[in-house]
């Protein structure tokens, strides 16, 4: 039974991943924080209805001996790593957390790897957002990053160490450059669910309107569920590389917007507010992946669209919502 370990096993990407390699009969093992364990119901609702079969370890990416501890005792054969400061906003406001946390979290998670079990193979969770301001659409492995925004450095940094380790080291680490990924399990802070959640709110009546920042902003939108089946392709091959995973199609927020309260008999302009607090100070534009490399290599292909995405998302919402308020008459 192959083992696994994965970190950020407590958010989006994690709870699909967990999903997914424990379908493929793996032992799986997450890093969480201590806190976490102690208030699971908040903290590990999107992983409570597999909790039972999973291994969870208190650690923290910014302590180096807790990672060494997990590495030693799980002594894994794959390595997720997908925790980091990941909400692009605050990383504008807390700076050096970000830069701290991803960049010395991804360290020490290589250098515990290298120590402990040399022969794991590593996934990096890297992102569109390194592009940042684009040298070229769509982009591919091969263009430049120019990020943004310290968390879009900091993703470089580690896409670099993560290089760095695979050539020094002979590490068979590789970087999934993912593109903008969302899911009814998405965070409310980031614009799709927060859209989607304020379009189910307003039709029930438990809002007016939703704020947001720049609605020309485009994306390469899927299904988070699809994009953790390509990381986990990236490390059934022979061979560590990096590969871009993307949809192709691009939508701007005004299109997520019309789609999700169009979803329910809503237009968008009635309801939506645009807050200079939520445009960023250095604002990426346009992001469009070529994943052609993704197709040819690993045989990955996403299937979801963007406005059944959209759909799954509102209908979720809406069913949460809904719950929520008849278990309170």
């Amino acid at each position: 039974m192959k083992r696994a370990l994965i970190t950020g096993i407590t958010g989006q990407d994690g709870s699909y991943l967990a999903e997914l390699l424990l379908e493929k009969g793996y032992e799986v093992h997450g890093v969480v924080r201590r806190v976490a364990i102690e208030d699971p119901e908040h903290r590990l609702w999107r992983i409570l209805h597999i909790k039972d079969q999973l291994h969870l370890h208190a650690a923290s990416l910014e302590s180096l001996p807790s990672i060494y501890r997990v590495f030693q005792q799980v002594k894994p054969d794959e390595c997720y790593h997908l925790a980091a400061q990941s909400f692009v906003t605050y990383s504008f406001e807390d700076e050096f957390s970000t830069l701290n946390a991803n960049i010395n979290g991804t360290h020490y998670m290589l250098a515990a790897l290298h120590d402990c079990a040399p022969a794991c193979r590593f996934y990096f969770a890297a992102s569109s957002e390194m592009f940042g301001k684009v040298a070229e659409v769509p982009q591919t492995e091969l263009t430049r990053f120019h990020p943004r925004s310290a968390y879009g450095i900091s993703k470089v940094a580690g896409f670099h160490l993560t290089q760095n380790y695979r050539e020094a080291y002979g590490i068979k680490a590789s970087s999934g450059i993912l593109y903008n990924h969302e899911s009814p399990r998405r965070g409310f802070e980031f614009v799709t669910r927060k859209i989607s959640s304020q379009a189910a709110r307003i039709k029930l009546g438990l809002a007016k309107e939703v704020r947001l920042g720049n609605l020309d902003a485009r994306r390469d939108w899927g299904h988070a569920r699809e994009y953790v089946r390509a990381m986990w392709m990236m490390l059934q091959q022979d061979e560590p590389e990096d590969y871009v995973v993307a949809t192709g199609e691009e939508h701007s927020v005004r299109e997520f917007a019309e789609a999700a309260f169009s979803q329910l008999g809503l237009d968008y302009r009635n309801h939506v507010v645009v807050d200079p607090q939520f445009i960023r100070p250095a604002e990426v534009e346009t992001l469009l992946g070529d994943a052609t490399k993704a197709r040819q290599k690993l045989g990955w292909s996403c299937q979801v669209k963007f406005k059944d995405l959209v759909r799954e998302m509102v209908e979720e919402d809406v069913r949460l919502l809904s719950g929520a308020q008849a278990r309170l008459r």
